[in-house]
């Protein structure tokens, strides 16, 4: 058990990272800080513009960076873009300072939740499940090294899944007061 005053949320994307994640914050009282959210605030465009100027490996670099510096905080829900674990230095920092909960998607799940969007960079063009297959054969063992919690994927709505995270989170996080944690 991993004593913290952060929960950090991992996972492929339309896990419901941001959306559980704000439940979540509310939920615990923390304040919710969504990554690829900062970096639009940091770049002023959006992930995909950032994408398209600077390719993945410039968006992994501002990723990592801001990574860092939120995750110092103190007494925060942060969901990670699906891709923050690719980078060994990312996972290591979200291990050493919070709980790491692993929100599971299946491939199939991840198909009927992201059908109408188009605002995911690396999702964009054909064969988008082939795509997720490929994602989730590199990223799961990522998952799986970091996340102390798992939390499987169900259908169901975002307000049943956080009620049924709730109970395990409870279960496995030594939670420190913001204070507390240096």
């Amino acid at each position: 058990m991993n004593p913290s005053s952060n929960l950090f949320l991992v996972g492929p994307s339309g896990a419901g990272k941001t959306s559980i994640g704000r439940l979540l914050a509310a939920h615990y009282q923390l304040e919710f800080i969504d990554l690829d959210i900062e970096i639009e605030k940091h770049t002023g465009a959006p992930v995909t513009a950032v994408f398209e100027l600077e390719g993945e490996a410039g968006f992994r670099a501002r990723e990592s960076a801001l990574l860092d510096q939120l995750s110092q905080r103190q007494g925060i829900v942060l969901s990670t873009g699906a891709g923050a674990i690719l980078d060994p230095v990312n996972r290591d920092r979200l291990r050493a300072r919070g709980l790491v909960v692993w929100l599971q998607s299946t491939v199939d799940q991840q198909l009927r939740r992201l059908q109408h969007d188009q605002h995911r960079p690396l999702l964009a063009g054909q064969d988008r499940e082939q795509r997720l297959q490929t994602m989730a054969r590199i990223r799961t063992p990522l998952y799986a090294e970091i996340g102390e919690l798992r939390i499987p994927g169900e259908y169901e709505s975002v307000t049943a899944a956080t009620a049924r995270s709730i109970p395990l989170i409870d279960q496995h996080w030594q939670r420190l007061p913001a204070a507390m944690t240096s």
